[in-house]
């Protein structure tokens, strides 16, 4: 029966996955603008930020340690902002290297707090 639970488990962090991908893809499309400046990102460079944004979450989601659903992330540039609360320092760490383990991530800004 833990099988099945675990089986179960994976099928809803891919399908959590899917849809964040599809969300983050279809409001990309309706973005407008075509160049990106210091301030402001391109329309590529938005798809591109999102899909990273995506997976990163879904990396921390499925780390073991970390407390994905007390971490924001968002990413600019390629720069992935974490930012929120952990329960240790441990655990701040960790988010770190995970995000930095996702393609396209240049660098990584850990804001997170340890409650």
């Amino acid at each position: 029966m833990a099988r099945h639970t675990t089986n179960n488990t994976m099928t809803m962090k891919n399908l959590i996955s899917a849809i964040l991908a599809s969300a983050i893809l279809g409001t990309a499309a309706l973005s407008t603008g075509c160049t990106g400046s210091a301030t402001r990102e391109s329309t590529g460079e938005y798809i591109d930020n999102r899909a990273i944004t995506a997976k990163v979450k879904t990396a921390l989601v499925e780390d073991e340690l970390v407390r994905a659903r007390d971490v924001e992330v968002t990413t600019f540039k390629g720069t992935v902002q974490l930012s929120g609360f952990v329960d240790t320092q441990a655990q701040k760490d960790r988010a770190t290297v995970v995000a930095r383990t996702v393609p396209g991530v240049n660098d990584v800004k850990n804001d997170l707090i340890v409650k």
